[in-house]
């Protein structure tokens, strides 16, 4: 393995990824559907809903070859999963995985990201999971490159679905009340958003794979059918972004196929009821389950599965998504109990409450000066190729100050006025490893802990 110095220096080193996205891709994904529909109906299983049209996303918005840095596509991961439901895996811990993977990528400014050697001894034990947590991380990242490009004059947020549709529907049988049986659930939502705006809600899809182009296509046919059971809006209007990032182990390179759903829906417009409040407390709402098609004539259709944000509930939606990562922030920062002020009790609340951290050996209220900014947080020590590492996962210090006192109109409004300056990444020669901070004033740090001589072997007395 290579030194971790090495590690670290790579992990602000940019390189870059294949994007496929064409009408080509269009084809075999439908395709993919009939097959599968096929199957289905053999099998005698219900039949899936997916979204009805799917089309390519245009090179002027996600560039076929797009440069990323592998710091700021895992500071973006272990942002979005703070609020994972997987237990004492949850968050972070789940990122240190993903950390050990991007040592088996290699790539460079003038060449595309593909898996290594030890690339490939990993996929061999850990294909699903490998392939799964960057395929998240490198998904979220188009997104909010996507829709940056959109929407230049707004923010960009990744949500968690699971988390945020809690907060109005019972999702499972460990949920109290009705219960929407239904398996198919986009992964996130991305918010755009302005102060003092309706947001637009945007259903996101992702999936990874070991494999070939084929078995991407059959993963966006899987991802189209996730996309449809959350609707905003008019039937069949809400827009979706779909992916599958490919990591083949014949040698290729890295390729992320990414498709989108049009639709005029998905915008939070208060047409009725109230205007939203982000800073009142979050609120358990108890939506009517399943999605209800236009009425035709004077008979109603029956709903089909799934959940619908109707224009009554936009603003309590649109206080949902806000709370929801206003948590995810404090939860990555360490702080459960700034976390849990932002959350229902069916969205997890409970968890947050007792110790103030799932990650072993972290140490809470941990406080840094990074490119000349304080930053608070949680300081968590692991081991990276046998020296042990330190890592800081925090947020700005007067960001934090606002969340952690329930202040979300005014975090959204200080961040969305620095969006554009705040955003960095780079070798922090005094710090002495990557640091990445991005828009939403989070920070994510790695070291090599300091007071230790990195040439000593693994296992050896320190």
């Amino acid at each position: 393995m290579k030194p971790t110095e090495e590690v670290l220096q790579d992990l602000t080193r940019p390189s870059n990824v294949s994007v496929h996205s064409d009408d080509a891709l269009v084809g075999k994904v439908k395709a993919a559907i009939t097959t599968d529909d096929k199957k289905r109906k053999a099998n005698e299983d219900e039949p899936l809903r997916r979204k009805p049209a799917l089309v390519p996303i245009l090179p002027t918005e996600l560039p076929r070859q797009l440069e990323v840095t592998l710091w700021d596509v895992l500071h973006t991961l272990a942002r979005a999963t703070a609020l994972s439901w997987r237990g004492a895996g949850r968050g972070l811990a789940e990122h240190w995985g993903a950390l050990k993977y991007t040592q088996a990528l290699a790539g460079g400014r003038d060449s595309f990201l593909g898996l290594t050697d030890e690339g490939h001894r990993i996929a061999d034990h850990y294909k699903s999971l490998q392939s799964g947590e960057l395929g998240v991380g490198f998904a979220l990242t188009l997104a909010e490159h996507i829709l940056g490009s959109r929407f230049p004059d707004h923010s960009v947020t990744i949500v968690p679905a699971d988390t945020a549709l809690r907060a109005g529907w019972a999702l499972n049988s460990r949920d109290k009340g009705e219960k929407v049986k239904y398996r198919y659930r986009p992964q996130y939502f991305v918010e755009v958003w302005r102060p003092g705006e309706p947001s637009l809600a945007i259903p996101l899809a992702c999936k990874g794979n070991h494999s070939d182009s084929a078995t991407s296509a059959e993963q966006l046919a899987s991802a189209s059918a996730h996309a449809e059971s959350v609707h905003i809006g008019a039937w069949n209007e809400t827009p979706s972004l779909l992916f599958s990032t490919q990591l083949p182990t014949d040698g290729g390179t890295m390729t992320v196929h990414a498709l989108q759903a049009p639709g005029s829906g998905g915008r939070l417009s208060p047409a009725e009821g109230r205007e939203p409040s982000l800073n009142a407390p979050p609120f358990q709402a108890n939506v009517m389950p399943d999605i209800h098609p236009p009425t035709e004539g004077l008979v109603a259709p029956e709903p089909v599965r799934g959940c619908h944000v109707q224009p009554k509930d936009y603003a309590w939606f649109q206080e949902s998504l806000a709370h929801t990562t206003s948590a995810g922030l404090m939860a990555f920062t360490g702080s459960g109990h700034a976390a849990a002020r932002h959350l229902t009790d069916r969205q997890g609340r409970k968890r947050f409450t007792g110790l103030e951290h799932a990650a072993s050996m972290s140490v809470q209220d941990a406080t840094h000066v990074l490119f000349g900014n304080k930053y608070v947080g949680t300081d968590h020590v692991f081991r990276l190729n046998g020296p042990r590492v330190e890592a800081f996962s925090g947020a700005d210090e007067e960001v934090f100050r606002l969340l952690a006192r329930g202040d979300v109109e005014e975090y959204r409004a200080l961040v969305h006025a620095s969006r554009h300056v705040r955003s960095r990444l780079a070798f922090d020669k005094d710090w002495g490893g990557p640091v990445s901070v991005h828009a939403d004033g989070s920070v994510l740090a790695l070291r090599l802990l300091p007071g230790q001589d990195e040439e000593r072997r693994p296992g050896s007395p320190r």
